[in-house]
């Protein structure tokens, strides 16, 4: 769906309800209250309807805003960070991009994602990480013989694994190893 032109406050109402959804969502799931994110965006439940017609129409905005904002942090962050500090960066951001997935999981199921949209997404996810896996392999601090799409898949399995909140700091561990096969030996070191 193209979205016409904003207006300035029009758009920042957008994204503040996208943020505040993604966030409700990702912790008391889809079936939120959808007042109360209105109310914690600071506009009305007016605003939000105007936008987002439907339950359904706000978790695919949700869900399509993370995937663009975790794909677009991948240069963000090489402009920021050294490559190994972008690829570690970046991969806490995919488990915390994966946990707010998880409480959408059953409307994204439902309404959202056909076959289609999802080698779309995993396309454009292997195509961010493989960006910063470039960047590092150039630099000499990431092997130059990995397949983005088996890191990925690594990553996936860290999230499934350390899926729940209280499982965060396990994540962070477990991408520490994953890091141990990724980065060549002078970067491996301690972080």
């Amino acid at each position: 769906m193209t979205e016409r032109r904003l207006r300035a406050d029009a758009r920042d109402n957008r994204e503040r309800l996208l943020e505040v959804a993604a966030a409700a969502f990702a912790r008391e799931g889809t079936q939120t209250s959808l007042k109360a994110i209105a109310r914690a965006a600071g506009v009305g439940i007016g605003t939000l309807y105007r936008r987002f017609p439907t339950r359904e129409a706000l978790v695919e905005a949700v869900y399509r805003n993370e995937v663009d904002r975790l794909c677009a942090a991948a240069p963000e962050l090489l402009g920021q960070c050294p490559p190994a500090g972008a690829l570690r960066a970046w991969m806490e951001r995919f488990v915390d991009f994966m946990a707010a997935k998880e409480g959408m999981a059953d409307t994204l199921r439902a309404v959202l994602l056909s076959e289609v949209d999802r080698l779309h997404t995993r396309d454009r996810l292997r195509q961010a990480i493989g960006t910063l896996l470039d960047a590092g392999a150039a630099a000499g601090a990431v092997r130059a013989d990995l397949a983005p799409n088996d890191v990925l898949l690594a990553l996936g399995g860290i999230t499934m694994i350390a899926g729940a909140e209280q499982q965060r700091k396990l994540a962070s561990r477990l991408i520490d190893l994953l890091l141990g096969g990724v980065l060549t030996s002078v970067h491996s070191g301690p972080r």
